[in-house]
This record gives C-alpha cells, structure tokens and sequence, in this order.
C-alpha cells in the first residue's frame, strides 16, 4: 500500500455523535477509549476519503471544491449502515446532514481558517478522511452503544506516484463476496491489504502494490477474475486502443474517482469497455505485449501508470512481466486524463456529463 507524502494535518477534528445529533471541534490529538467496541474487534470501522481544493474567489473569501461530492458521501453512508444493527439504521445521517457537519459546522469554525487560507495560498490538495467510532467504553460483543463520526483534514504532496511496481498476489483475498463487505471502505478490510502487499515484497522487494485477484481459489488460476489493488480500483490500456474498467461487484469498492477518469476519457474518444478480465487473459495480453498500460486509481493519487507488474503463479513463480508502453497514445492519454481531473477542482477544465462540482464558502 501507498502512503501520503508532505502531510500536513489541521489543528483540529471534528466529533459527531449520531444518536444525539451532538457536535464537537476537539484538538488533532484528541483520542477514543482504549476499551472500545471499534478498537478490540473493529466494530463500526468505517471511513471515506474526500479530496478536495480550497481557493479564494474574486472578492478573497474562501472556498472549497468538491467533485461528486453526494458520490462519496452516499458510499460513506453504505459503510456507516453496515456497521449499523437493524434497529439503528435510523441513525444513519442523510447526505444533507453530513454535509451541514462536515462544512457548516467543521470547515467553518474559525479554529480552521488558518489551515485553509494556507491551503488557498499554495493551491494544494486536499484530504477530509471522516470515519467512524464507538464513543462508549465497553468490550462488549455487540453493535455500537454510542456511535459517532469523527473527521480530520490534512493537505498532502503526493499518494503513491510514479514509477511504482506491482505483484500479482493470486493466494490471498482482500475480501469474500458472499460477506459484500469488499464494496465498502471498511477498516477490516485493510489488514489484507498490507499484508498482501508484504507478500507481494517476498516476491519483488521495490512492490508498492498487490493486485488481487477473486475469492474462487478453487478456480483454475486462469479462471480466477482480476478485482482491484490493495487500496485502489485498475484499469487496463490496451494497444488496439480500448482501455478495460472491471465491473463494480461486491468485491470491488465503487470508486468515485475512476468514474470522473472513465468520463474524460470518453469525452476524448476513447474507446472504454466495462467487462471482467480473467488472469489468464491478462497474462496472455501480456506476453504478446498487447498491454500499454495498467492503472492505479483512487481519490488520493487520481491515477498512476505501474511501471512493471510481475504475474505470477500460486507457488509464486513469475509468468509474465508487464512493463508500459510510454510511446503508446495511450499512455499518454491516461497522465492527461489525470492533470485534466485535477484542473476540473482548480475550474481550470470543462465537467463532462454526469460529474457535478459542488462549491462551498468557509
């Protein structure tokens, strides 16, 4: 798994409890019981990331862009219900509700205004991680006694860039489908994720990602379907000039980010086919070098192009080795696609159909 480069977090976060409807601004460092439901057995463990651009407009107030904001809220919502018992689906807040939380009451305290007028001043990107907790002390077995949503926002350099290499991990699973916890961004599923990543390191120690494949183990290995890396969705860039996005399913988490990636490549005219890719036709595209290019993306680092992605078998022997085609139109295309997702933020490019900017003052 990537990290963020050149973090800098703001003094404060936010608390929400949800049964009370209470909010509270508490220091960065405030902490949670170390006895809790969440911390022992990672009840209600849910979590989003936002991204986001802070400017100043005409008249020098300052406000924040959202792309597809409703998109990751709704997707935070999913997990926050999850965690939830039946009976306590009631608590779980509207998109209206957490907007209100998160800008009126959290981006507009005045505790943050220094944080983002620095922000506005070096044009930097922007991170709001709100994810959720049990506020009650307890060790016991059950859902939450005193849910709540806390929040943080940091502005951040980079997530994972370029080049980085990747390991195919076909004898571990990020998540099982019949649990349809794999499409949400729930914190028990990242323990996979490093640790498939640790895997991947015994094969190629310079791996900063494991791609997964799904959770038919009993399948032939060439059967088996391609799902996402450890912490991002794939896409896969052929030379004829298509590029593959896999399928949302329950083992994939619905990414926001790659539907704004897979609009502005359309709206360039390329060619984009939504469809499974078993590994084995990965590997063959590969050996006959019809590959140009495969693609991590997520909300932190957009997109990024893998410089080399070692296919291997269940005894961890390599089978293929893909490296990019950086002359391919292409490869090109997918960077361009990248700046041209992060200058829809900064209003420096056109929406295409179906992604909204949201624009809020603080």
């Amino acid at each position: 798994m990537a990290g963020f480069e050149g973090v800098k977090w703001a003094s404060h976060q936010m608390q929400y409890i949800l049964g009370e409807k209470a909010f509270s601004l508490l220091a960065a460092d405030a902490g949670v019981y170390a006895v809790t439901r969440t911390i022992h057995y990672g009840q209600f463990m849910a979590f989003e990331g936002i991204r986001f651009f802070c400017k100043r407009n005409e008249s020098g107030k300052l406000m924040v862009n959202f792309l597809n904001w409703d998109r990751n809220l709704n997707r935070f919502r999913n997990g926050i219900s999850f965690n939830l018992s039946r009976k306590q689906q009631e608590l779980v807040p509207s998109i209206d509700e957490m907007t209100h939380v998160f800008i009126r009451k959290y981006f507009k305290d005045p505790g943050m205004r220094p944080f983002f007028e620095e922000m506005a001043d070096l044009g930097a990107q922007g991170y709001l991680r709100p994810f959720t907790v049990d506020e009650e002390q307890s060790i016991g077995v059950t859902f939450p006694g005193r849910p709540s949503i806390r929040a943080v926002v940091c502005r951040y350099d980079r997530y994972l860039g370029e080049p980085f290499g990747g390991v195919v991990v076909p004898n571990m699973v990020r998540a099982v489908g019949v649990n349809r916890t794999g499409c949400l961004k729930l914190g028990i599923n990242y323990l996979m994720s490093v640790k498939a990543l640790d895997a991947a390191r015994e094969i190629d120690p310079d791996a900063a990602s494991a791609l997964f494949l799904d959770d038919r183990t009993e399948a032939p290995l060439d059967e088996r379907i391609v799902t996402e890396w450890d912490s991002s969705c794939c896409l896969f860039a052929l030379k004829d000039g298509t590029v593959i996005k896999i399928p949302e399913s329950p083992l994939i988490l619905p990414s926001v980010t790659i539907q704004g990636i897979v609009a502005i490549l359309q709206r360039g005219g390329v060619s984009v086919v939504e469809r499974d890719l078993p590994y084995g036709e990965l590997i063959s595209l590969v050996k006959a070098e019809e590959l140009a290019a495969v693609c991590s993306v997520g909300t932190a680092g957009i997109l990024n192009r893998c410089h080399h992605l070692r296919l291997v078998d269940n005894q961890g022997e390599t089978l293929a080795v893909h490296r990019p085609d950086e002359s391919h139109d292409l490869f090109t295309r997918l960077g361009d696609a990248r700046a041209y997702y992060w200058d829809i933020y900064r209003e420096r490019a056109e929406l295409p159909d179906g992604m909204h900017l949201e624009t809020y003052s603080v």
